[in-house]
């Protein structure tokens, strides 16, 4: 028989609604004391929120500042929080570039950043990076949210040969198009385009991510690391 899984202490960035909400919930109810941060709304009953603005550093270091306080070191990091600002590029200004930059890719830089050192003194800890599809496809319309979850492969990856050494795991995992507040704005007619283009023929639910996390922050997976795992349906296969 498997040994049970040690409840680790778990930060998941933007986890007031969507991926990261089901995120939160998955580990809190495999055991886990799991916090999460938030701009706005709640987190889930029996996570602790911690408003926190991933875009400005004091407010991350106050972030985990106040998880180490209430629930000890950070083990497990779920680099989740995000934002969009679609158009086309010729129309895209500095600041759409910027802010989707900022808070997707340095956002996630500084969460990373923040969780290393204790890590390390433990010589244990998982980094899980939440990257998308589209940053191996492409994205007519999504230039710099492309390029922000392109990067996150380059950062986990980097910070797997960096921290290997000290039992630090760091992976990224790309969700296809799944059922979200975001995609229920979509329309009927552009859904069954993409879910035509996907080879299970479905969109994919909250919990299939969470699922997948939930295996990634485990003892489990303590062999796996610099890893890009998609959860598409097999949309992305071949990038």
């Amino acid at each position: 028989m498997a040994a049970a899984q040690k409840p680790r202490v778990v930060l998941v960035t933007g986890g007031s609604k969507g991926i990261g909400r089901g995120i939160a919930q998955r580990l809190h109810a495999a055991g886990h004391r799991v916090a999460a941060t938030y701009r706005s709304g709640d987190v889930p009953a029996g996570v602790l929120g911690v408003q926190c603005d991933i875009t400005d550093p004091g407010q991350v270091d106050a972030a985990f500042s106040a998880v180490e306080a209430e629930l000890g070191p950070v083990e497990v990091v779920v680099a989740n929080a995000g934002i969009t600002r679609d158009t086309l590029l010729m129309r895209m200004s500095d600041d759409d570039w910027s802010a989707v930059i900022d808070t997707n890719l340095t956002g996630s830089f500084r969460v990373a950043k923040r969780a290393t050192r204790g890590m390390m003194r433990a010589r244990f800890g998982r980094m899980i990076f939440i990257s998308s599809v589209v940053g191996q496809l492409g994205s007519a319309g999504q230039v710099n949210y492309a390029s922000s979850k392109a990067g996150l492969v380059g950062l986990a990856r980097s910070l797997a040969r960096e921290l290997g050494s000290r039992g630090v795991t760091a992976n990224v995992v790309a969700p296809g198009f799944i059922e979200t507040d975001m995609t229920a704005v979509l329309g009927e007619d552009l859904v069954k385009k993409y879910t035509s283009q996907i080879p299970l023929g479905r969109l994919g639910a909250v919990d299939d991510i969470a699922a997948t996390i939930e295996f990634l922050a485990s003892d489990a997976a303590g062999y796996i690391t610099g890893a890009l795992i998609p959860v598409d349906g097999g949309l992305g296969m071949g990038h």
